[in-house]
């Protein structure tokens, strides 16, 4: 199974990685790393996520990490990140329904 990153997905790890670099660079590299690191978990089993409480699709799921949702579509042969954002916001079905194609 391969996982892959959605540009939407590496933008917001990107625009995390900047906004926590404001107050220290050195954690905000470790958290980035981390939140791939916890993403790659699901190369070995993809349903080990929750599905996302706002769309209710079976291959649309999600694993928490601190403050943070890492939200992945399970295909046949890969499974893709779609976006990572912080948990409190809801998840804007056009942004996955463009991802998802």
């Amino acid at each position: 199974m391969k996982l892959l990153w959605t540009k939407e997905a590496l933008l917001r790890l990107q625009e995390i990685e900047e906004f926590i670099s404001r107050d220290n660079p050195g954690v905000a590299t470790e958290f980035v790393e981390k939140l791939i690191s916890v993403a790659e978990t699901i190369i070995h089993n993809p349903e080990k996520g929750r599905i996302v409480p706002e769309l209710s699709f079976e291959n649309i799921r999600e694993v928490l990490h601190k403050n943070y949702r890492i939200v992945y579509l399970v295909k046949k042969y890969s499974t893709d990140i779609l976006t990572v954002f912080e948990w409190h916001q809801l998840l804007k079905k056009e942004e996955i329904i463009k991802n998802k194609n």
